[in-house]
């Protein structure tokens, strides 16, 4: 049997139990392998899922694809560290399926990769972000000051005032997505903590 036969069997291979608790050891080794080989290419994932913010405007004067860029450039030309522009490239990557608390899938998927307070700041930066316009629909324009004693609210406020408040210019010249691919892989390119365990010593078990 040639090695691409082995491989091509080893992809279709799965686990026999019908139930989680009739598991074996041999069931587990499967589905680990796959995960392995699947893991790695959640960037590309991450990246794909993004552009379907290209040419959503929402009634923004640009569109999600674009404030996205812009509030990265921005951070990037600011001389943020790659895992802060990462998070402000992704920050709103949730619009397409959290329209109702995109703040939190944002965070969700770049919690594993990223510094706590990057993370924190992903999470609430949409109560930051209602300081703008919130008095606009009726709602606390002071949602933010329930954070105010935490360690991370000026940096969030920061965030919010220095990169994605005014991102919105049709004018500003933003680097393309091919510029931060780059950066979105070294960033996901291995987890700094997860639930799950990994061989690499840099995966520390989540708390």
């Amino acid at each position: 049997m040639s090695t691409g036969e082995t491989l091509e069997q080893g992809a279709h291979e799965r686990a026999k139990f019908r139930a989680m608790k009739e598991g074996t050891a041999e069931d587990w080794a499967i589905i680990g392998t796959h995960f392995k080989e699947f893991a790695p290419g959640v960037a590309d994932r991450v990246l794909d899922h993004l552009r379907l913010l290209d040419g959503d405007f929402g009634g923004f004067p640009v569109d999600r694809l674009e404030h996205s860029l812009q509030t990265a450039t921005r951070a990037h030309r600011d001389g943020r560290d790659e895992q802060y522009v990462v998070m402000a490239l992704l920050h709103d990557i949730g619009d397409t399926l959290g329209s109702y608390n995109h703040p939190d899938v944002a965070a969700a998927i770049i919690k594993p990769f990223v510094r706590e307070e990057l993370h924190w700041i992903c999470q609430n930066h949409g109560h930051f972000q209602g300081y703008y316009y919130f008095h606009y629909l009726g709602m606390d324009q002071n949602s933010r000051e329930k954070f105010r004693d935490h360690e991370h609210f000026e940096a969030c406020a920061e965030f919010c005032e220095k990169y994605d408040q005014c991102a919105f210019d049709p004018d500003y010249q933003s680097e393309p997505l091919a510029f931060f691919e780059p950066m979105v892989r070294r960033v996901m390119a291995r987890p700094l903590r997860t639930l799950y365990k990994f061989d690499e010593p840099q995966a520390e078990a989540a708390e």
